[in-house]
């Protein structure tokens, strides 16, 4: 078994709606067998040393473990996916998706598996696969150990994992539809997306002031702050030394507690100390911790733990020491090893509870109860492994929240309010907490900044407490934003002009636009990251950025298909339009296939999916998606399923001929609406690029679903041009040498027809002349298809590659080309083979006169267009040639008469 590739999906993508991970694996010998013909060296062993395989339920409900023995169609790439799948199980990670699909290629299977956590996910596949190779087909060292493989990864996985607590926080926020992302290894993620988001690590979030952390860190300051509230606290003195905390022992009376001044968990502190010598022996375990150190009045009662959220009490427990509790026959020891195999505890915070530990501090504990680890306790008997209650050091918590008497409610409220922290958990120590600390004597011991909420989402006894929706419900009070809105646009051509004038007008109408295209990530307007930014990695970006609070998304079919969308869900999905480019990459080789792919955008699509009624493959998307809304675009006034949604009252972006020429029109609940004339549309080249018309009418159609409004959707379209520094690479045009050049980046049939149509609706006066290539890993038909885009509509043809040869012969793309417009019926002597890029360019550069246009197609934009700027024609004009494209018109002008065009608009008058 060969892994042949590996692709992390982190959201949406063409297998699944959730984060998963791809294995693209040769099963070699093992792809005509079943799990079946390995029943007693694979399946009995697995369910040994996974349990919880016993559980999982194959696709059809039926058990897994019943389909490995009986199902031949359950192969070994399924049972791979599976084990990764229970692994992440048994270490506390939820998640779901274990299936292995075929390929075109025979013997390779798609092993497809779910993930909570990248890292996590790629250890459990690995392990799976080692695992299932090493049990059909063992080593003959013998040197495999399953079970510590297992708990190697079960190490890895704990060390790596949200704990508790985050994910209780984590929870919350999806079940309110907050996103959420993780930030770091440990536990700091960011809730929200763009201007809304907030973060939060632990029980600190942003909102906390770091100046109330610091109060409650200073347990000295915090006491005196606490008790010039007249709230209740324990005397207590600031001491340097073993012989000043003696004296101050004996001055506030024993027994005493002695902690830090600066420390948190329960570490360094010692209760109930009796004696000058405990006193010392305290002094010295506090002081190893560092700062200052404390010595204050013990109170009696149990330890209970107040958690304040926003100003309110959301929930308290009783903590009990780390103990346990005899059964007549066994030690200590024992009863420990037994406790520790619960599986709520684990090491440190990763589990609902921590492990106990027979330590000296242990040691000493049970020595103060005359006992030993082998002591043997009677049944029901206590003993005790630490002062403390802490639940870090294996305390134990009962919910007490439905009992806390009113006083003490207000109390908790009233010292985290003075301290100043949203998150705060007050350490209150009373005999009874449904008595009043004025009856009881109970006291406030500490305040926590950052307090845990293990002991309140999942308590040894009692109720559970949401504490991770009053959290959220804090930070993100209800009918508050936390998601900003994503527009999402994929399709072959046009895609990053749409995007780029979607873009325009939403910073025309006072936005702050993150943007992802196949050039740039940019914010604003200003330039990120350059480079092909279309996949999950650039979305994160925008989605990150603080300032944002609208997004554009162009989604291209390579970062679909490597690692799916960057966001669950967007809120406005378009797909402008399918043909044929990319196929034969990526395990997509048909038209059908490049559409499978690139409808996810509008299967992801919540309020409205965009889609091209002219276009059978895009039209054919609005069965997949679950939009409220689905708007059609189309340059056909006459599409009759077009004209039928209208009259459904549904959302549509027509262009319609009118007295004035071409237009924009949206149809909206029965409403037609006239938006825009296509000529007053810069892009458009007054309205003859009909590719950018209808760009504009999607930018239009997804601007208006944002919910802009019909001015600020014109105002954006009337400002937006097809110049080099607004749209660099997208019909760029040049006049200032005499003659026209445009420069695209079109590199497939669709596009550079599109652009050879465009010349043709210019009617240059001059020789037509075109620079074409075709991308080198494109199928011999693609380049082909280039070539006769062109033929027969320009004077001089001039074939060339670019840099990137992709494993093509320098010359192949071009003379392929040479040959597909020979047999297209060009003129051989028309056409000229010349490989280099920048060649080409200065090529058709110096054979250019005046009134001539030059079409040049080129991967290498900037290069490109500082070549076409800085050339100097022998015979430049001093003034700017004429644009007939511009001045010529359709109209027939009778005999005797003229056309007149004044402020009252254009009319015929008798000559004279």
């Amino acid at each position: 078994m060969k892994l042949l590739s590996t692709s992390v999906y982190v959201g949406p993508n063409v297998f699944s709606r959730t984060a998963l991970i791809r294995f693209t694996m040769d099963l070699g010998a093992y792809s005509e067998k079943c799990a079946a013909d390995f029943s007693e060296r694979l399946i009995d062993p697995l369910l040994d040393a996974l349990p919880g395989l016993a559980k999982e339920v194959a696709a059809d409900g039926a058990s897994f473990v019943e389909r490995m023995r009986t199902a031949r169609d359950c192969d070994l790439g399924e049972v791979i996916a599976r084990v990764a799948l229970t692994l992440q199980k048994l270490a506390a990670l939820p998640t779901d998706i274990a299936r292995s699909e075929p390929t075109a290629a025979e013997g390779v299977r798609e092993v497809l598996f779910g993930y909570a956590t990248r890292r996590i996910g790629l250890e459990a596949g690995d392990l799976a696969r080692l695992i299932v190779l090493e049990l059909v087909d063992p080593r003959a060292d013998g040197k495999f150990r399953l079970n510590d493989e297992i708990d190697d990864f079960f190490a890895f996985a704990s060390r790596r994992s949200l704990g508790p607590s985050a994910m209780a926080l984590v929870k919350a926020a999806e079940a309110r539809d907050i996103p959420w992302i993780r930030l770091n290894d440990d536990s700091l993620i960011q809730l929200g997306q763009g201007k809304y988001q907030k973060r939060i690590e632990a029980a600190l979030t942003s909102q906390t002031p770091s100046i109330a952390v610091d109060i409650a860190k200073d347990k000295e300051f915090c006491t005196q702050l606490l008790y010039d509230l007249g709230l209740p606290v324990p005397e207590q003195r600031y001491v340097r030394d073993e012989e000043d905390a003696v004296s101050a022992a004996r001055r506030i009376g024993f027994p005493v507690v002695v902690k830090p001044v600066d420390g948190n968990h329960g570490r360094g502190v010692s209760i109930n100390l009796e004696t000058d010598n405990d006193v010392c022996d305290g002094f010295g375990k506090a002081a190893s911790e560092g700062g200052g150190v404390i010595v204050e009045k013990m109170i009696p009662g149990a330890d209970h733990r107040l958690l304040v959220v926003n100003g309110s009490l959301v929930a308290a427990a009783k903590r009990v020491p780390a103990r346990v509790v005899g059964d007549g026959r066994s030690t200590i020891e024992a009863l420990v090893d037994a406790e520790n195999r619960d599986p709520r505890r684990g090491v440190g915070h990763e589990n609902m509870l921590t492990r106990l530990e027979l330590d000296k501090e242990a040691e000493r504990m049970l020595a103060a109860q005359n006992l030993r680890a082998d002591s043997i306790l009677d049944e029901g008997c206590e003993a005790f492994l630490r002062r403390t209650a802490n639940l870090s050091t294996g305390g134990t918590a009962v919910d007490v929240t439905e009992v806390v008497h009113p006083d003490n409610r207000l109390m908790a409220e009233r010292a985290i309010k003075a301290v100043g922290l949203d998150i705060g958990g007050v350490d209150f120590l009373t005999t009874d907490i449904t008595k009043s600390y004025r009856e009881t004597g109970g006291a406030i011991c500490e305040i926590n900044a950052g307090p845990g909420i293990r002991m309140h989402i999942s308590p040894s006894e009692g109720a559970p407490r949401d504490v991770g929706g009053a959290v959220m419900d804090m930070l993100f009070p209800p009918g508050e934003p936390s998601r900003i809105p994503i527009a999402a646009l994929t399709g072959t051509n046009g895609k990053t002009t749409t995007s780029r004038m979607l873009g325009h007008i939403l910073k025309m109408s006072g936005h702050v636009v993150g943007q992802t295209s196949t050039d740039a990530v940019s914010i604003d307007g200003n330039v990120t990251v350059k480079g092909d930014m279309t996949g999950p990695t650039a979305a994160s970006m925008v989605l990150r950025d603080p300032d944002v609070d609208m997004a554009v998304m162009e989604t291209a079919r390579g970062g679909i298909v490597r690692a799916g969308l960057g966001y669950q869900y967007c809120d406005v999905g378009a797909v402008l339009n399918v043909s044929s480019d990319h196929l034969g990459l990526g395990g997509v080789e048909t038209l059908d296939d490049l559409a499978r792919v690139k409808r996810l955008v509008v299967e992801v699509a919540r309020d409205t999916a965009v889609l091209n009624a002219d276009n059978i493959y895009t039209l054919k998307m609005a069965e997949h998606t679950s939009a409220k809304n689905i708007c059609y675009v189309s340059r056909n006034p006459n599409n009759a399923l077009v004209r039928e949604h209208i009259k459904l009252g549904a959302r549509a972006v027509v262009l319609e001929r009118g007295a004035n020429g071409e237009q924009i029109v949206l149809y909206d609940k029965e409403n037609q609406i006239p938006l825009i004339w296509t000529h007053l549309i810069p892009a458009t080249i007054e309205g003859k690029a009909l590719h950018n018309v209808e760009n504009a009418m999607f930018a239009a159609a997804m601007a208006y679903s944002l919910g802009l409004t019909l001015d600020q959707i014109r105002a954006g379209l009337r400002t937006f041009n097809n110049s080099y520094y607004q749209s660099p690479g997208r019909m760029n045009v040049f006049d200032e040498h005499g003659f026209r050049v445009i420069l695209d980046y079109g590199h497939n049939a669709a596009a550079i027809a599109s652009m050879a149509d465009l010349v043709e609706r210019l009617e240059p006066r001059g020789k037509r002349i075109v620079c074409v290539t075709c991308p080198g890993d494109r199928r011999d038909e693609d380049v082909i298809a280039n070539a006769e885009a062109v033929a027969g509509k320009f004077d001089i043809y001039i074939c060339h590659t670019d840099d990137d040869l992709r494993g093509r012969r320098p010359r192949e793309i071009p003379e392929m080309m040479r040959d597909a417009l020979v047999a297209a019926g060009v003129d051989p002597s028309a056409i000229e083979v010349i490989p280099g890029e920048l060649d080409a360019i200065d090529r058709a550069l110096s054979l250019a006169k005046r009134n001539d246009l030059i079409l040049l197609f080129a991967a290498a934009v900037a290069r490109a267009w500082k070549r076409i700027i800085y050339f100097s024609p022998a015979d430049k004009p001093e003034e700017r040639i004429e644009d007939t494209s511009l001045t010529k018109t359709d109209i027939d002008v009778p005999d005797g008469f003229e056309i007149v065009r004044d402020e009252r608009g254009v009319r015929l008058i008798r000559r004279g």
